[in-house]
């Protein structure tokens, strides 16, 4: 029996001893099998208890439980031991410093033509204007009919304009605007003057798409209508828009021009803002950069939209947003602004 109780003292104590070798869940698990396992050493010794006599066996159970008791508390405790150590460097490893800054983060940049677009509805603004949109598909009589644009006139030419298959009604036929002007009509049909408003957005036409012409651009029209208003109130908005968006020394010029909801008709041109009029590549050596189409609101047109044209007069103009865009950022075709190249609209962030 004294043998027995000496085997399963010695077992105790190298198997504490190797426990504290155990660093790791894998190593502890080996020692697991090797000293408590069915068939470890701890078994292997308790084997011996069937050797002995009736009255020896209580005595030595006694010394074999306490040991295989001390073992398996012993690496319970240590099998904790080591979780603990795992969880800790795991959290050690995850930790966050939340004072640190933020990675820095790509962020987008505005349209050049949307950059230029809220430059000019900021500049109108200033002068008490308000910008308005309206529907991109629109009915032929606020597109054509009210703008004294009668059905046989060349601008209803089919190959002109995008008609929508199935699309008519009271107003007509339907079709994408090819141009803002509905939103004027749209405007003084809903509202008396005095009107000043500004009607940007995209328009559509049949064009044959080159490096000055696409399919879908971006228009803002001009409307001032009211009592005594002139041509010289036109010169003097269009002069203080072009400076604020070309510089203080711009000028600009009226030539004859014929559009059929305007009367007086005129073509606008600036004094060359690469050049300042002295003729460059730029404004072809004329010293004079083309802006786009303006005049006194036809009367008919006004009496169209139930506006008196013997109390009330007033002015319009429109103009193409990619053309400033591209007189602003010296681009030389317009196709660029929609191939949604990124190496292009990057040079605008």
């Amino acid at each position: 029996m004294s043998d027995l109780i000496r085997a399963l003292e010695t077992l105790e104590e190298t198997a504490l001893g190797s426990l504290d070798g155990a660093s790791d869940v894998d190593s502890l698990e080996r020692w697991r099998l090797l000293v408590l396992g069915r068939r470890g050493s701890l078994a292997e010794t308790l084997k011996g208890l069937g050797t002995l006599t009736a009255d020896q066996r209580p005595k030595a159970g006694q010394v074999a439980n306490r040991v295989k008791a001390s073992l398996e508390a012993s690496f319970a405790v240590r099998l904790e031991t080591i979780q603990k150590e795992v969880r800790r460097l795991e959290l050690g490893a995850e930790r966050l410093d939340v004072t640190l800054p933020a990675s820095p983060r790509p962020r987008g940049s505005l349209h050049p033509v949307t950059k230029i677009r809220r430059e000019i509805e900021g500049a109108f603004a200033r002068l008490g204007f308000t910008s308005v949109e309206g529907p991109e598909v629109e009915w032929d009589q606020y597109n054509f009919t009210m703008l004294n644009i009668p059905p046989d006139h060349p601008a209803r030419d089919i190959q002109d304009s995008f008609y929508i298959d199935g699309g008519s009604g009271t107003g007509g036929e339907m079709l994408l605007r090819t141009q803002t002007s509905p939103v004027q009509i749209r405007t003084m049909l809903a509202h008396k003057p005095p009107i000043r408003i500004i009607a940007p957005g995209r328009t559509y036409r049949n064009e044959a798409t080159d490096a000055s012409h696409e399919a879908m651009f971006t228009q803002v029209e001009g409307l001032c209508v009211d009592r005594n208003v002139t041509m010289a109130d036109l010169r003097g908005t269009l002069t203080a828009v072009t400076r604020v968006l070309f510089g203080p020394d711009r000028e600009i010029r009226f030539r004859c021009g014929y559009f059929p909801f305007v009367e007086p008709g005129a073509e606008v041109d600036m004094t060359c803002h690469v050049c300042n009029g002295r003729g460059c590549r730029v404004c072809k050596r004329t010293g004079w950069i083309e802006l786009g189409g303006a005049g006194m609101v036809h009367p008919k047109v006004l009496a169209n939209v139930g506006i008196d044209p013997s109390v009330y007069s007033g002015w319009a103009f429109g103009c193409g947003l990619e053309r400033f865009a591209m007189l602003r950022y010296g681009i030389d075709d317009i196709r660029l602004f929609y191939d949604n190249d990124l190496r292009f609209l990057r040079q605008f962030s």
